[in-house]
């Protein structure tokens, strides 16, 4: 039993060597993530907070102020990927729905645990990487809800590729990622202006930088590019419904603070998704003016 989160924003640095990863024991992009994430949720993070009282009072409007959710999830297969932290899962859980969280951290995966016994819901944990759903029967899943945690492996394509192979046919994916512009920035100059130092078709891991802002501690990044992200999601079979970038600047913030930058750069894009009908045929028809027209 267990259930899932990571809320949206971000505020801390990636320990990297100059120039890209190395870390001391050579470590795994998922091998050094799920390290840094068991810290964060033991640091109690912000990324680590559970669904309080008042959320889930009202869960569905507190998981999807935009509307993109059903009216009802009750008796929908749910799976929070990526999603370990005990904010997520439970809310889907208290709506009504079966609920599936999977997470690469098992300190995370806990706190869905514990919250779930707390609540009285029930909520499946599964520690695995969200590249590897293989746990999971095709058309499994109704729902797929995936907070911003793609930044963390290389190959997003293998992901998305996932997550159209466990959706049923016009299941819904809604999911969030870190904008790459965001991820480009590098530093933040005398008068107060981001620098973008990062080479947009950078590959590898991220280097350490100056700004760090939107940058979890501990962890290894990957920059995805749009193709990467909207183009991924298409080429995976997901039909693209929606696309909003959070707010997440204030233009009361001071310089150095992490809303003073999300004034210059979104930090996040938030997409709808949903999982195409099952075609007949595997060649598409194509209508040419023939003799007969």
């Amino acid at each position: 039993m267990l259930t899932q989160s990571r809320r949206d924003f971000a505020e801390h640095v990636v320990l990297v060597s100059r120039g890209s990863f190395r870390s001391q024991d050579n470590m795994s992009h998922k091998e050094a993530n799920e390290r840094a994430w068991d810290r964060l949720s033991r640091a109690n993070s912000v990324f680590a907070r559970v669904a309080n009282d008042s959320e889930c009072a009202q869960p569905l409007k507190t998981l999807d102020a935009r509307g993109w959710l059903p009216s009802s999830v009750q008796g929908l297969d749910v799976l929070c990927l990526a999603a370990g932290g005990g904010w997520q899962s439970i809310l889907y859980a208290v709506a009504g729905a079966r609920v599936t969280v999977v997470d690469l951290s098992g300190e995370m995966l806990s706190r869905d645990e514990q919250q779930a016994q707390m609540r009285g819901v029930h909520v499946t944990a599964v520690q695995t990487s969200m590249e590897d759903l293989a746990a999971f029967a095709n058309h499994r899943f109704d729902i797929v809800h995936q907070p911003v945690s793609t930044c963390y492996v290389p190959n997003v394509q293998q992901v998305f590729r996932e997550v159209a192979r466990v959706l049923r046919p016009n299941g819904l994916y809604i999911s969030q990622h870190k904008q790459p512009t965001s991820l480009q920035i590098a530093a933040r100059d005398s008068r107060d202006r981001y620098i973008i130092g990062i080479p947009y078709y950078h590959s590898g891991p991220l280097p350490a930088v100056q700004d760090d802002s939107y940058r979890e501690a501990g962890t290894v990044e990957y920059l995805h590019r749009w193709e990467d992200l909207v183009g991924g999601m298409c080429r995976a079979g997901l039909r693209i419904e929606d696309l909003v970038e959070p707010r997440r600047g204030d233009p009361q913030a001071r310089p150095g603070q992490f809303q003073h930058r999300g004034m210059f750069t979104p930090p996040y894009v938030r997409i709808k998704a949903r999982k195409l009908e099952e075609q007949t045929s595997s060649e598409p028809v194509l209508w040419t003016p023939g003799v007969q027209d």
